[in-house]
């Protein structure tokens, strides 16, 4: 086996080399925004925990009891033996929340989409997808014998082009974007592309990741008949889900194989999950600090608003991103950089996510930080 060590030894020195190699720093998470990091106590704008439910207090009980009654874990898939009844409870209080006739969850949001992609799309379709959707959405389409296209971020008139140009040839047509995108935090245009989606009898998918519960989406969800997202974001538990017709969703019980072959969720996370459910139904008011937070934060720097909980600062090379990581973690803030494959080349980053559990002195002293050091400069 020297070979295989002397391989990986090779592939290290070249990520050294681009400032690309990932290590894990050991991280731990308490009450509101502070982690303990290297022995620091840092206030995170690093984490996707966007509503602060994993520490919550009600979503904690929940996952205890929730494993007192059912067990660690599910035991098997659910179509064996992992169909214990609180999944029924979530999936009926995510496709409530969603408007839709049903939901199937799953063992994440990145297994939702390899899951669900292939099972729609098939030999002699036509799947496009914008050019900056998550990487699980692209994987998903690649376990798909369907033609593949990508069309320009965010640009309606692109993806229109290429379905005036190509669907008559294909059977069916798949159109697949994130709502909110994860590295850059705009939206994207949901009514606009679901109306070339009427135009070109092609089916709409979003993935609401990192819009669920933080931002208004009910507007365009009767146009969006795939929705897919996670429950590890703003509910703070683990899973992924999709809701869509009782058709689609039957159908996914049978053709998605990551459903089929995959343990089902364990009872703790399912339970967590419909416990910020609750709160979040209860709170309107902890749904909008985070977005509030961000355009603070924007606001306060004199950038564009904000149009999710995530503010990107693109700083172009990833030891210069690295550096300025480093440097707001000596000011007492954990933002980790984010470069390429994540990002494309070039565009190494900052990436901030705001949550409701962040303080208003703590964003204004990092926008304050922020603007002293001129983070913003061009790498």
């Amino acid at each position: 086996m020297k070979s295989l060590d002397a391989f990986a030894r090779h592939k290290l020195a070249e990520l050294d080399k681009s400032s690309l190699r990932r290590g894990l720093v050991k991280t731990e998470r308490s009450d509101g925004a502070i982690v303990m990091r290297n022995g620091r106590r840092l206030v995170s704008f690093s984490c996707n925990d966007y509503l602060g439910l994993s520490q919550h207090p009600g979503v904690k009980a929940a996952a205890i009891d929730a494993t007192e009654a059912f067990g660690a874990g599910a035991g098997a898939s659910r179509l064996v033996t992992g169909n214990y009844p609180l999944l029924d409870v979530l999936e009926a209080r995510l496709a409530q929340l969603k408007h839709t006739e049903a939901a199937r969850v799953f063992g994440s949001g990145y297994l939702t989409n390899l899951g669900v992609i292939p099972a729609l799309a098939g030999d002699g379709d036509l799947i496009l997808i914008d050019e900056l959707a998550h990487a699980c959405i692209f994987a998903g389409g690649r376990l798909s014998p369907a033609t593949t296209r990508i069309f320009r971020h965010n640009d309606v008139d692109d993806a229109n082009a290429i379905l005036s140009a190509e669907r008559e040839r294909h059977r069916h047509a798949l159109l697949i974007t994130d709502h909110v995108f994860s590295m850059d935090g705009d939206r994207a245009p949901v009514a606009a592309l679901a109306d070339v989606c009427a135009t070109h009898d092609t089916w709409l998918m979003t993935d609401d990741a990192h819009g669920l519960a933080v931002l208004d989406t009910q507007t365009h969800q009767a146009h969006v008949p795939l929705q897919m997202g996670t429950l590890s974001k703003a509910l703070g538990s683990y899973g992924g889900y999709l809701c869509a017709s009782r058709d689609v969703i039957d159908l996914m019980t049978s053709r998605a194989r990551t459903l089929v072959y995959s343990t089902a969720l364990p009872p703790a996370s399912t339970a967590a999950a419909i416990a910020a459910l609750d709160l979040i139904a209860a709170d309107p008011a902890l749904c909008a600090r985070p977005l509030a937070h961000a355009r603070a934060f924007t606001q306060r720097l004199g950038l564009p608003e904000a149009q999710s909980p995530i503010v990107p600062f693109v700083l172009g090379r990833a030891e210069t991103a690295l550096k300025a990581s480093r440097i707001l973690e000596d000011e007492g803030f954990l933002v980790v950089a984010i470069r390429p494959p994540t990002v494309a080349e070039g565009s190494a980053r900052l990436r901030f996510a705001f949550s409701a559990a962040h303080r208003d002195e703590d964003v204004a002293r990092l926008a304050d930080v922020v603007a002293r050091l001129d983070l913003r400069a061009p790498a």
